[in-house]
């Protein structure tokens, strides 16, 4: 099994008792399905255990294997006895993009190349609400985190990491994603306490003292919004009687030229946000690949005393 992480003095513990519902949507993702992501949830099942956990896998028309190489994963699910969905989808993005909209429909523009075009963010916010449905086809299932995984390199100790964060203790708790380190990758979704964008995507990433002390030191930072790679949800604001959901923006705001991620408005709208914070975990990092994963895990304190120095300068 594949592992650049340093060994750690403690390593993290999960709780017996907690259910985790792991989620995931798939685009042209064969390579890294079958060379790491597949077995990387096998061991994570295996260590959470196959009773604890449901696995909801969504796959859109990719015009690689990646149909196959989910196959293969429902199959090994099934064969532990682990409860899942692997939807497999023939209707690509450019079958989306193609047709013709219904009068009214939700999520199309009119764009300044005189075409109404369908918008990005509430396509991928059905898809990730068409995976969480399944949380609910069973009334006596009950889960108290919901995972989401992108397509990266990861571990079962960065996912324990990850759930244990702040004692288990959040509205959710994101890791930091990796292509080309130094560089973090999700500029998109990752706001600060104060809803500020990050400053630059090397240390120390925002200007804030509390931000930069937080991650040398390896603590959960509080932020307002996140999703970079991997992100541990409290389930809670899901069963609530108007249960949260992945939503856009509305149409009549994207089109005066304004967009927002779907995995910030999930933390605007969920009502534990205030209540309990979300948090970035600087001890569980993602990588798009192997080489940015080892890179980044590497090193367990979070930035050499140069590249600190270098990177305040540059501010």
């Amino acid at each position: 099994m594949f592992s650049g992480r340093p060994h750690r003095v403690s390593h993290p513990s999960h709780p017996s008792n907690k259910r985790i519902f792991m989620a995931s949507i798939h685009w042209i993702n064969e390579r890294i399905l079958r060379s790491h992501w597949n077995q990387a949830v096998l061991d994570l099942v295996q260590h959470l255990g196959p009773q604890n956990v449901f696995v909801g896998v969504l796959e859109s028309g990719s015009w690689d294997n990646s149909k196959g190489a989910l196959q293969e994963l429902d199959a090994q699910l099934a064969q532990l006895n682990v409860a899942h969905s692997i939807i497999l989808e023939d209707t690509t993005h450019e079958d989306e993009i193609s047709r013709v909209p219904s009068p009214g429909e939700a999520g199309w523009i009119w764009t300044p190349r005189e075409k109404k075009e369908l918008r990005r963010i509430p396509y991928l916010a059905n898809l990730r609400n068409k995976v969480m449905q399944e949380t609910f086809k069973d009334t006596d299932q009950h889960f108290d985190k919901v995972l989401w995984l992108n397509d990266v390199m990861f571990t079962t100790e960065d996912v324990v990491t990850l759930l244990s964060a702040n004692a288990g203790e959040y509205a959710a708790a994101c890791s930091l994603d990796f292509s080309k380190p130094p560089r973090y990758y999700d500029t998109f979704a990752l706001r600060d306490i104060s809803g500020a964008r990050a400053l630059t995507q090397t240390w120390p990433y925002f200007l804030s003292h509390t931000f930069r002390h937080a991650l040398i030191s390896n603590k959960p930072v509080p932020i307002q919004s996140c999703w970079n790679g991997m992100v541990a949800i409290n389930a809670e604001p899901f069963y609530a009687s108007t249960p949260l959901r992945f939503r856009g923006i509305p149409d009549q705001l994207a089109e005066l030229h304004l967009e927002a991620s779907e995995c910030c408005l999930v933390h605007a709208d969920n009502p534990l946000s205030t209540a309990k914070g979300v948090f970035l975990t600087p001890n569980a990092r993602v990588g798009y690949d192997a080489e940015a994963y080892s890179a980044v895990n590497s090193f367990i304190s979070w930035s050499a005393p140069s590249q600190r120095i270098k990177g305040i300068w540059k501010l």
